[in-house]
């Protein structure tokens, strides 16, 4: 299921609003595991939405005092998949924790009923999806977007129709003999 979606370049703008808006629609509950590659915005946003503001107690001496910053919450665990390319192929794939322990980022991977890694194939996958069912989204196309207005209201209708009138198999209840 997509929870958001922004549509639009992908920036760092774009990205907060797609964080704010998934925090919105899960009533602020942070999940057991955020993952995304390394574009460099994600990490300012989720530690915005699902942070702690800290101002740092008063020392007593001379100078400027600390200034406020941002924690990760104790519970906040978010990974990134790191991909090292070689010849425009990827040769080798790294996972690095950025909040949370890699104990807490490994018990919640052992807890997932869907992925025993950290990747970003979910998001990639759907992409494609998203491309295939959404012909303006294809290039060297006739349909190919040129009205944004219209490019933004079937980007919405894709999704949820994707949500809500596609069959997701992975939610089906198991049978007795499939146990």
């Amino acid at each position: 299921m997509v929870v958001s979606v922004i549509p639009g370049k992908r920036t760092a703008k774009n990205v907060k609003k797609l964080v704010q808006d998934f925090k919105k629609r899960t009533a602020g509950r942070i999940m057991n595991l955020i993952t995304s590659d390394e574009y460099r915005p994600y990490k300012k946003a989720i530690l915005r939405a699902y942070g702690v503001k800290v101002t740092p107690p008063q020392t007593g001496k001379p100078g400027r005092p600390k200034g406020t910053r941002w924690v990760a919450h104790r519970d906040l665990r978010y990974a990134t998949v790191h991909k090292t390319r070689r010849s425009g192929r990827v040769v080798k794939i790294d996972l690095r924790v950025i909040f949370g322990s890699e104990a807490q980022v490994k018990a919640a991977i052992e807890t997932s009923a869907v992925s025993k890694v950290i990747n970003t194939a979910f998001v990639e996958r759907h992409n494609g999806t998203d491309r295939n069912r959404n012909a303006r989204k294809v290039r060297k196309s006739y349909c190919f977007s040129k009205d944004w207005d219209v490019h933004n209201a079937m980007t919405y209708f894709t999704m949820y129709s994707y949500n809500f009138c596609w069959p997701v198999r992975t939610l089906r209840l198991q049978d007795k003999d499939d146990k």
